[in-house]
């Protein structure tokens, strides 16, 4: 019989959840899901449009229904949830519970550079920031959420790791 296998990454916005999602998936010849996407596709409406139509209860509510949705699923995924949808409706213990969370703790700085004005423009949080409050946001919220990704089976920290790395973490997690 086998089980299948989800991993779940974690972390501020721009501690690279997507890209490493994508390559880590890759290696492992499992689908790569994005929780922020699979929501848009469920609702129809854009992450944006639902903050601003709804607010942010109703969009932690819809966050909370699509991740217990994905992970009740029986297939193998790597998931890269929206950096505070571990914060909200215990969906921290969720993912502890059905996946292997993994804690992508990226420098500030490392991460401030990803967010730099060109791809703020994607990002309604850091919308018309500069470099210096974008920090600043980031320190508020790594301050906001750190005890909830700290609680992830994994911590990889760094700038520079690879699915290789998280490949052999894995691998010591499943044997335990």
């Amino acid at each position: 019989m086998s089980k299948s296998l989800k991993v779940v990454l974690v972390g501020l916005p721009g501690s690279g959840k997507s890209s490493f999602g994508r390559q880590l998936a890759h290696e492992l010849r499992f689908p790569y899901l994005d929780l922020d996407q699979q929501i848009e596709e469920k609702s129809q409406m854009k992450i944006s449009e639902i903050f601003s139509v709804h607010g942010e209860g109703k969009f932690r509510e819809l966050e909370t229904e699509m991740l217990s949705e994905l992970l009740d699923r029986d297939e193998s995924f790597v998931l890269a949830a929206g950096g505070g949808a571990p914060c909200f409706n215990d969906n921290m213990d969720l993912i502890n519970q059905k996946s292997v969370s993994v804690y992508l703790d990226v420098p500030l700085s490392t991460i401030s550079k990803r967010l730099g004005t060109s791809k703020v423009q994607s990002r309604p949080m850091f919308f018309n920031l500069d470099q210096g409050e974008i920090t600043l946001k980031l320190k508020s919220l790594l301050a906001e959420r750190d005890f909830y990704y700290n609680q992830a089976k994994i911590k990889l920290s760094g700038d520079d790791f690879s699915a290789e790395l998280l490949m052999y973490e894995l691998i010591s997690q499943l044997k335990n």
